[in-house]
Formats: C-alpha cells, structure tokens, sequence
C-alpha cells in the first residue's frame, strides 16, 4: 500500500474514534534491543517519585467492551486512553468530563491516558472531518481541556494523532497555523504537570524527512515526547525502530530526551497485508498496555478500540461502535455471525 494511501486508511480508522472511546491490551512484548534510545527513568524522576512511574493504567469499567459477555474481558479489562472532540465533549463539557476521569483514575490509584482531537480542520479535507472552526474556538478548547486535567495532573494525554503528519497534504493550508495551535496545546497541558506525547504517526507514513522540524516547531521540547502507530497496525518492532530514529534527529536538533509511547491495540499480526485496513481480517490484539520505560518507550497503549469498528467494511458496522465479530476476530476464535 503506498504511503498516501495509508495516510487516507488512518483518517478513516480515526473517525471512529470519535464515538465514546478508550484503550486496551494483551500479549508479551518481544525483546527490547540496546538500540532503544534514552535510559530508564532517570534520577531526578526517581526522587520526585512519580506515580506515573509505578502505578498500573487506569481501566475503566465504562468502557462499551465492559457491557459485553464474558468472553470479551481480555478486552474489558485492559486500560483504554479517552478520546476528547468537540462532536463528543463539547467546550461547555469537556472540562468537566475531563476532570470526571481523573478523578476516577486517582481513587483507584492508576495513570489515566487521555487524547486530545479537536484541531481545526483535523485530517486536512481527509475522512476523519471535524474539529473546531478555528484557532480561537480550539484555544477556548485548550483551556477546557487542562482546567479538567488541574494543577497536578498525573495523566498521560496524547495530543492530536495525525495532525503533525498531515503537514504537507495538498489540502492542508496554513502549516504555521496548525503548528502554533499545537504548539498552545502542548504548552498548556505540560503547564498543568501531564505527560504530553506530540503525534508522530507511524513508522510507514512516509517520507518523513522533516518531521522531527514540525515536532520541534510544534512544542515537543515542552512535551514528555511522542506517539507512534494510533489506530495502526505496524509491528512493535518497526515503530520502536521508527521512534529511536525519530529521537536522534530530534536530538540532533536541539531536542534532547523525548519520550514515546506506541498504540499496540491491533499490531499483533507479524505484518499488515496490504490492501486490507479497514476492520482488517488479519488483525490480532498487540502487546499488553502497561508501562514500560525500558530506553526511551514510556509505555504500550491501546488508543484504538478493540472491538470497535472503522467502518461497514469487512463485516463492521459504523465507525466507532462495538462488535462482536470484530472482537472475536481481533481475539483469534470463531466470528460472530455479526455485530
């Protein structure tokens, strides 16, 4: 599959994000190798004693995997990020619901993960369409967004998949605008004390010569780092390989000591068969979410849904909602006869 044509796969998977989302896990992490950029925790990390650094990701029961039989609780019961836009958490409620789920993560002692996807004109005229209007609505958005993530936040928020990797789309207009509002969003939510992870798509969206400059433009210094592979399905091996070249040339540049974290939901396939994306029939559940900071990755994260559909292709329903056959699918048994 060519490079433009997995940019336009993405935008249609990430659609269906936007119906009530979180992430989730299973299976062992293949070997770490000293290529891994970076160290493990460091030193000043270790004093401060982080709860980032030794608390489980949050599970939350809400989750529509949670409402389904039994046989579905490998899903149900692994640690899914939140997914925040303004089609599903307007301005006037983002800060609360926001707020909501920290709350929760903290009485259970767990590391929510949340993911900010509200940037104007989000995957530049591409499937996944929506956002806010304009920079001062996704300002106001912003500053909504972190009220509900407080002063001292312990959460990990991914901010805005796709959005650095569309730069350079014939439809996306106005790159030093897109930047600066990234740039807003990262400072702000580092501001409040969460780890802020820049999206830097995955290791087959190419080329990305020039990508670690947009990271930089667009706030990463200020951030904990990035993220690979949301809502993609390439092999844990590839993205860390992607995400340590990615590292060094933001070091070469200035940006020293970024971390990352990779979405591992679908990625447990040895390799994506080309062609078939789109609820792919291939696709098994990839490692575990959990934290990790073996060299510079953080953690695995199920951003993408398990179970949730891209779309009515491949025996799915529409984007964003759960079914059985997918998970059944996605958990290697017998499908459903439907969703």
């Amino acid at each position: 599959m060519t490079p433009r044509l997995l940019q336009r796969w993405a935008g249609l998977v990430l659609a269906g994000m936007l119906a009530p989302a979180l992430v989730t896990a299973a299976t062992a992490v293949p070997a770490f190798s000293p290529g891994d950029a970076g160290g493990v925790a460091s030193a000043s990390e270790r004093a401060r004693k982080d709860p980032r650094l030794t608390r489980p990701l949050y599970v939350d029961a809400r989750i529509p995997a949670a409402m389904q039989e039994s046989r579905y609780a490998r899903i149900a019961q692994a640690p899914q990020a939140t997914w925040y836009s303004p089609e599903q958490h307007p301005t006037s409620q983002v800060a609360w619901a926001v707020s909501d789920q920290v709350a929760r993560a903290k009485a259970t002692r767990s590391t929510p993960v949340l993911v900010l996807y509200a940037i104007p004109d989000r995957d530049c005229g591409q499937h996944s369409v929506g956002g806010l209007p304009d920079a001062a609505a996704y300002r106001a958005y912003v500053r909504a967004f972190t009220r509900g993530l407080g002063t001292r936040s312990k959460a990990m928020v991914v901010v805005e998949p796709d959005a650095i990797p569309f730069v350079g789309e014939p439809d996306c207009a106005d790159t030093a605008a897109r930047l600066k509002m990234l740039r807003f969003a990262v400072t702000r939510i580092a501001r409040t004390g969460a780890w802020a992870y820049l999206d830097a798509g995955h290791s087959a969206w190419t080329p990305y010569d020039g990508r670690a400059q947009l990271l930089k433009r667009a706030g990463i210094a200020k951030a904990r780092g990035f993220s690979t592979n949301v809502a993609n399905f390439r092999p844990l091996r590839d993205e860390r390989a992607y995400a340590v070249s990615l590292g060094k040339e933001l070091a070469r540049i200035g940006v020293k000591g970024a971390r990352y974290v990779v979405d591992t939901s679908r990625n447990g396939a040895a390799a994506p068969i080309a062609g078939d994306v789109i609820n792919p029939t291939w696709a098994r559940l990839g490692p575990a979410p959990k934290r990790r900071f073996q060299g510079a990755l953080d953690a695995t994260l199920w951003i993408k849904h398990p179970g949730e559909s891209d779309g009515a292709v491949n025996g799915g329903n529409a984007a964003g909602q759960w079914c059985d056959l997918l998970a059944d699918r996605l958990s290697g048994r017998a499908e459903s006869p439907g969703c």
